[in-house]
């Protein structure tokens, strides 16, 4: 199987990983290379802030449209602190909650603004 390298930092052209845009650009890469069956390393090197909603678009929404096994079978993460590891397995955990029960969360989002 092909292996492909995504440095997030040169893919978003910054070393903060803080914007939505940012992070959709990282996952329409990360999703491409997945879907042609290639083994998906990110490499957070270089990358000096990050924060939750960068990572909830770049990697969360995976959840939303493949499958977890094939996530943790092609994809691999590197380059992390501990701390922003600790960050992601938490935007991890929320979007297989939220993926799991998509109508609920957003019925319950949609009450809450009214």
């Amino acid at each position: 199987m092909m292996q492909e390298i995504i440095q997030v930092a040169k893919v978003i052209n910054s070393p903060l990983g803080i914007t939505a845009e940012d992070g959709q650009k990282v996952f329409d890469r990360i999703r491409q290379g997945i879907v042609e069956g290639k083994h998906v390393t990110i490499s957070f090197d270089n990358i000096t802030m990050l924060i939750s909603l960068f990572l909830n678009v770049a990697i969360g929404q995976l959840y939303g449209c493949l499958k977890e096994e094939t996530i943790r079978g092609q994809l691999k993460v590197e380059g992390l602190s501990s701390d922003d590891m600790e960050l992601l397995k938490r935007v991890i955990e929320n979007a297989k909650k939220y993926y799991a029960n998509k109508k609920s969360y957003d019925e319950a989002w949609q009450e809450m603004e009214q």
